[in-house]
């Protein structure tokens, strides 16, 4: 039986290790983005939905021990991973809270600025935690997003209908979960009907052989979240040792290259 504050990707110890290798990938975009943003010395900054906290420590190190980083997630074994990691590195500007941003009150917090990398796609209520989110940002706070804007732009090439094959399960996985994996098309909307102003809208797309290491973000996702879909009885074992055979075909052959799913980076001001 599932825990009741699982995620539909789950908070086992094989998907902390694959959220360890997608940090790792786009964290030079990340530090790129914070930098654009203005994240500096001094300040509180949110990191909404901060799962074990690979992008926490990152905007920890970069407010020092005079700022203060409020990661926020429900799950109880994400967060006793970032506290561990906190105390090894001696980080105690990190706060924890334990919260389901689909429920709780940010209105407490007052931030100088937030980030949010693939939490909105998972949420219940993604415009409600967007207007909290404003609720807790000081006037002038910076907010900083990276979204799905179409994750079908996932794909091979040569196509691989195995794997859009997966794609559409993981998207009627997410959906039934009450998620939305394309979220980054509302969002700007929504940020400007809250007053927000847009200050940046870069989408992201890579296209790589299987020796770059973006390969590595797709593949660890694939092999995780096959074994997720078959625990979620949304494939059978067997339909899923195929989609993973069919993926090292793909890895292997020469001239195979992989499309990533769009990304939207939006940084926004409050006003």
């Amino acid at each position: 039986m599932r825990q009741h504050r699982d995620y539909v990707l789950g908070t086992h110890a094989e998907e902390i290790s694959r959220l360890a290798l997608q940090h790792r990938v786009w964290r030079p975009r990340a530090l790129d983005a914070w930098r654009r943003a203005g994240f500096t010395v001094g300040q509180t900054l949110l990191d909404l939905g901060c799962g074990p906290g690979y992008a926490s420590i990152d905007p920890a190190e970069i407010v020092g021990p005079t700022g203060r980083v409020v990661a926020i997630d429900r799950s109880r074994r994400f967060l006793g991973a970032l506290e561990a990691a906190s105390l090894q590195r001696g980080l105690d500007q990190i706060t924890t809270l334990e919260l389901d941003l689909d429920e709780s009150n940010l209105s407490v917090i007052r931030a100088d600025g937030a980030w949010a990398r693939w939490v909105f796609a998972f949420v219940k209520r993604p415009h409600g935690l967007l207007s909290r989110v404003d609720d807790a940002l000081k006037k002038n706070g910076i907010l900083v997003i990276q979204e799905y804007f179409d994750y079908s732009t996932w794909r091979f090439s040569p196509r691989s209908p195995a794997i859009e094959e997966f794609l559409r399960v993981v998207m009627e996985s997410w959906r039934a979960e009450g998620g939305e994996p394309d979220i980054g098309l509302d969002l700007p909307i929504w940020l400007k009907e809250l007053g927000f102003e847009i200050k940046t809208l870069n989408p992201i797309i890579d296209i790589v052989p299987a020796s770059n290491f973006i390969w590595q973000w797709p593949k660890t996702f694939i092999q995780v979240g096959l074994n997720r879909l078959v625990e979620l009885g949304r494939l059978t074992s067997d339909r899923a040792r195929a989609i993973a055979e069919e993926f090292a075909a793909r890895e292997a052959a020469p001239h195979t290259l992989m499309i990533t799913p769009g990304v939207l980076e939006i940084i926004a001001v409050r006003r």
